[in-house]
């Protein structure tokens, strides 16, 4: 499955051409050739390094397997690996998708390795942002690398609802251990995971915005500090998120121990109380004349020692909140 586009001077002119075509179509200096390859073999890679002098390393890098966001510079082109991600609320998992793309003076490739990455969201903010396509790569390169950042910060803010909505569960009447502990960890998996993409992105459009950025069009250098400071966020955001989740599990653990000491002492109350009766009763029940021996005066003594003494305790221990 294959897309392509063509810009010039700044204008779409043509797309859905076919990839053949690529190769005579970026030997204008005036164009600017993208097209996007979803889910490509070892040999329409070949094809394509040897097509646009693709480095052989980062050709490799994309069939190798999943790859860190990176940035790499090699001396006609550059590679850039990043992820689009999505939070399942419901689950608490992280859905993430790669994205490789290969920038070179006038083309710029996009390699996917399923349909997952939604390459047309990226297409509609090109389209939403026409006057900048004069700028060339640089544009294509801000359009891809602005999506991914997007749905980065996105994720983010998704998981601090979630965190907030476990902090309300954390003190209800009726917390659920289990659901707690599951969701703890769920989410903190998510976090862990996000956290491993947000940061090294945040390095990628940083050394984009710094160096790499020279050689193409430096009119995008603002746009590309917009995409910086939402990267940014982004990842204080997740360094802040990594504490309250910890907080929220120590937390969690002292409630339930202060819970767990609640219903000692309540367990511990009732049977001192229950042990009055018990004591009463075992004492009177002994095989010897005692106090009121055969008389219904012994029976009221007892009954009276029990419930005062059972009273007494209950009121003590209500007055010390353990009851």
């Amino acid at each position: 499955m294959v897309r392509t586009r063509l810009y010039r001077d700044g204008v779409l002119e043509a797309e859905g051409f076919p990839i053949a075509e690529v190769s005579d179509r970026i030997t204008d200096p005036a164009a600017t050739v993208w097209f996007d390859l979803c889910a490509p073999d070892a040999d329409d890679l070949a094809t394509l390094g040897e097509e646009l002098g693709l480095h052989s390393l980062a050709v490799e890098d994309v069939l190798q397997g999943p790859q860190r966001p990176k940035l790499d510079r090699y001396p006609s082109h550059m590679f850039v690996t990043c992820y689009a991600v999505r939070l399942d609320t419901d689950r608490g998992t992280l859905d993430m998708s790669e994205v490789n793309a290969f920038v070179t003076a006038n083309a710029f490739v996009t390699v996917r390795r399923t349909d997952r990455f939604d390459i047309d969201e990226v297409v509609a903010r090109w389209d939403a942002n026409p006057e900048l396509a004069r700028h060339g790569v640089a544009f294509l390169l801000y359009g891809l690398l602005d999506y991914a950042v997007d749905t980065q910060f996105d994720a983010v803010e998704s998981l601090d609802e979630q965190i907030e909505n476990l902090e309300d569960q954390l003190f209800s009447d009726r917390p659920t251990a289990e659901d707690m502990q599951r969701r703890s960890f769920e989410l903190r998996k998510s976090l862990v995971t996000l956290r491993r993409i947000v940061l090294p992105t945040r390095e990628l459009v940083d050394s984009v915005r710094r160096r790499e950025l020279h050689g193409y069009d430096e009119a995008m250098l603002p746009y590309f500090e917009d995409v910086y400071d939402h990267a940014l966020r982004a990842g204080e955001w997740t360094e802040s998120l990594r504490d309250l989740v910890t907080t929220i599990l120590d937390t969690h653990l002292t409630l339930r121990s202060n819970r767990l000491n609640v219903v000692m002492k309540q367990v511990t109350s009732w049977a001192a109380i229950i042990a009055v009766p018990t004591a009463v009763t075992g004492f009177y029940g002994q095989n010897l004349p005692y106090p009121g021996y055969g008389r219904a005066a012994g029976f009221a003594t007892s009954t009276v020692v029990i419930l005062a003494m059972s009273i007494g305790l209950y009121v003590v221990f209500r007055r010390k909140g353990w009851l």
